[in-house]
């Protein structure tokens, strides 16, 4: 059978912070390598996944990074708003990781 499972059981560390004032990064850090290979092995975290649940067009996910080291996924994006722009309210990118959190996959 299919089996729901959602990010936030499977992932130690869910973050965001700038990557310069025009870029975001979304930090995924999972709980073992078995989870982190699940992932991988199903592309549960790819450049069109990240861009549906942000509501950006796939050009603006610079890329997704697979770093096994730390069994972590990182996903970098074009900031909406320029980080201390007029009506950015989220200077250090710490608050955009909150979509990441209702993700679930299919396995």
């Amino acid at each position: 059978g299919i089996l729901m499972v959602k990010l936030l059981d499977l992932a130690k560390v869910i973050r965001s912070k700038n990557s310069g004032p025009y870029e975001l990064t979304l930090d995924i850090i999972l709980k073992d390598e078995a989870s982190y290979r699940l992932l991988i092995e199903k592309q549960c975290i790819t450049k069109e996944v990240i861009a549906n649940l942000y509501r950006i067009p796939v050009e603006d996910v610079i890329n997704v990074i697979h770093f096994e080291p730390a069994h972590a996924i990182k996903a970098t994006i074009v900031r909406p708003i320029c980080s201390g722009d007029l009506n950015e309210t989220d200077v250090y990118g710490a608050q955009q990781h909150a979509p990441l959190l209702q993700l679930e996959f299919d396995i």
